[in-house]
């Protein structure tokens, strides 16, 4: 099923941080696939999950505890079967909680390669109350700050645990240097990630694997415009 075809890397850390136009620029590899927000960390933990409970007893009952591994494994592989592209950067908010990564290391690749993306908590909610502003949706900043709350503090506390942990699988990028140096920022990751030099154009950047703001509600999410800069 084509399972050993494709490497990962993964695109976590806040929301509001440019890693929209980031995918985009990526995705002008055609080694690389850089899509929107994934839901392939959420179905590989619901699968884990079932396999441990749920179906455990069965999975012993016939002898295949091994099939937990096969299936929780294959679930990256099948997601993005379409792809054409060798690596995938698998984009969510989620895979830098510590048992997130546990999962990487067990079904995806012992060594994996997180880019995570990082701002000032206070410019990411005035980033989003502005889209929620714009778009008629009621919304106050003690909400986007409230423990936990998405998409904002559960994100911050994954960023978090991530730099505190010191491992090499985490590579940094500020919102800031980003927007000021983005040419930098991509050799950066080129390097982290181990990948082939290629030549990106800046002046006329297309997301070409766009999200749906209808699904959220909030029109211009996730918009992504021609150059990089920085913006609210």
């Amino acid at each position: 099923m084509g399972a050993t075809r494709l490497s990962f890397c993964f695109l976590s850390g806040l929301p509001r941080t440019g890693s929209t136009v980031l995918s985009a620029i990526l995705s002008q590899n055609p080694a690389l696939h850089a899509g929107p927000n994934s839901p392939v960390c959420q179905l590989m933990w619901d699968a884990q999950v079932s396999c441990e409970t749920a179906a455990g007893e069965q999975l012993a009952a016939s002898r295949r505890l091994d099939f937990q591994q096969q299936y929780v494994a294959e679930i990256p592989h099948l997601f993005y079967a379409a792809t054409s592209a060798t690596t995938v950067i698998d984009k969510c908010r989620s895979w830098t909680m510590p048992d997130n990564m546990a999962m990487i290391r067990r079904y995806i690749t012992p060594t994996p390669r997180v880019i995570v993306m990082t701002r000032p908590v206070d410019e990411v909610v005035d980033s989003f109350l502005a889209v929620y502003e714009a778009n008629g949706v009621p919304i106050t900043r003690e909400q986007l700050l409230a423990e936990g709350s998405e998409p904002v503090m559960r994100s911050n506390d994954g960023a978090r645990a991530a730099a505190e942990s010191q491992s090499d699988e985490y590579l940094f990028v500020t919102y800031a240097d980003f927007m000021a140096d983005p040419r930098t920022t991509l050799w950066r990751i080129y390097e982290f990630c181990e990948w082939e030099p290629f030549a990106h154009n800046l002046d006329e950047i297309v997301c070409t694997h766009p999200e749906d703001d209808t699904f959220y509600g909030l029109a211009g999410l996730h918009t992504v415009r021609p150059t990089v800069g920085a913006r609210a």
